[in-house]
């Protein structure tokens, strides 16, 4: 078994004894430590025995967490796999803390780093690959804003190194979870023309695709195959945009009959979704799921998030 199921799995109880507002017991305070210690090239923080209940020593362990790493040892550099272990059990931390303790442990993670210019570089690296690469399966926009701000705001780096960062930037704050989505005109098969903010439904989940992408078979397919999703549909609570937003029309127009006809299938005419980056497609496809008033609500997210956010807003 590898070191981070082991984690995980001690991180999964200590956060179910955090749920439960139940003090710990002195087993319990110590269950993150004998084993980690043991299988890590660096030691956990040792959590102060004043701190009983759960959330504040998850808490204190998010904040604490990189106390015991030598930021000036670059050796890691070249081999990260080592580096690599310790921050994605680093990640599976955060969950259970608040926003404003991921942040401020972000902070202190790249505040450390940066003392040395190619350790903070290093990390930069590592937090873009774990938190902002679209097949990460740690991707959270949320967490990387956090070190993007930090970074956008360091002396370390020159504008010329914070011009990926700045771009990333600007790429995290579009079309945020809670904030309203952009709106944007589509095109029917047979030439008609609305935009998005005409679609009338409790939900509307903008499903970007191309036709041929292997992806968006399967994503399709779940979809498709979810009965939530289904009985969402039949109910007129939640309609589906499928949207093309290349220029190519030849494969669209001949892929018509495999969108399933209880979609809306369009296209964008003025290319106006690429042309001013209305939205973040750096890889298709892309799921937003919107309310009503098209706040998003599910910002670039897997078929399965979706199905659980309208499962837990369906009536019983």
């Amino acid at each position: 078994m590898s070191v981070s199921v082991l984690f995980l799995g001690s991180i999964i109880i200590f956060c179910v004894q955090a749920c439960s507002n139940n003090p710990a017991t002195p087993a319990q305070k110590e269950d993150l430590q004998p084993f980690h210690a043991k299988t890590l090239p660096f030691r956990l923080p040792a959590i102060p025995d004043n701190l009983t209940v759960p959330g504040q020593r998850a808490d204190y362990l998010a904040l604490h967490y990189w106390d015991n790493f030598d930021f000036q040892d670059t050796t890691g550099i070249t081999s990260p796999e080592k580096t690599e272990q310790i921050l994605s059990d680093y990640i599976a931390i955060l969950p259970y803390v608040s926003g404003q303790i991921v942040q401020a442990s972000i902070f202190e993670l790249l505040s450390q780093a940066e003392k040395e210019k190619s350790m903070f570089l290093f990390f930069n690296g590592l937090l873009e690959k774990y938190l902002y690469d679209p097949n990460s399966p740690f991707r959270d926009e949320e967490y990387y804003l956090h070190a993007l701000r930090f970074i956008k705001a360091s002396p370390t780096l020159d504008e010329i190194q914070k011009t990926r960062f700045t771009y990333q930037l600007k790429s995290v704050l579009k079309n945020r979870k809670g904030t309203k989505a952009a709106d944007f005109t589509y095109t029917l098969y047979d030439g008609s023309m609305s935009r998005m903010y005409n679609v009338q439904s409790d939900y509307l989940l903008l499903f970007f695709n191309n036709p041929g992408c292997h992806a968006c078979e399967e994503a399709q397919a779940k979809l498709e195959a979810s009965p939530i999703i289904s009985e969402a549909i039949k109910s007129n609570r939640l309609k589906i945009l499928a949207v093309y937003p290349d220029e190519d029309l030849t494969e669209w127009k001949a892929h018509q009959s495999r969108i399933p006809t209880t979609w809306i299938n369009g296209y964008d005419a003025n290319q106006s979704i690429k042309d001013k980056e209305l939205y973040d497609l750096r890889a298709i496809p892309s799921l937003y799921l919107l309310s009503k008033d098209k706040t998003v609500l599910v910002k670039d997210g897997t078929a399965e998030q979706v199905e659980t956010l309208l499962e837990s807003r369906m009536p019983g």
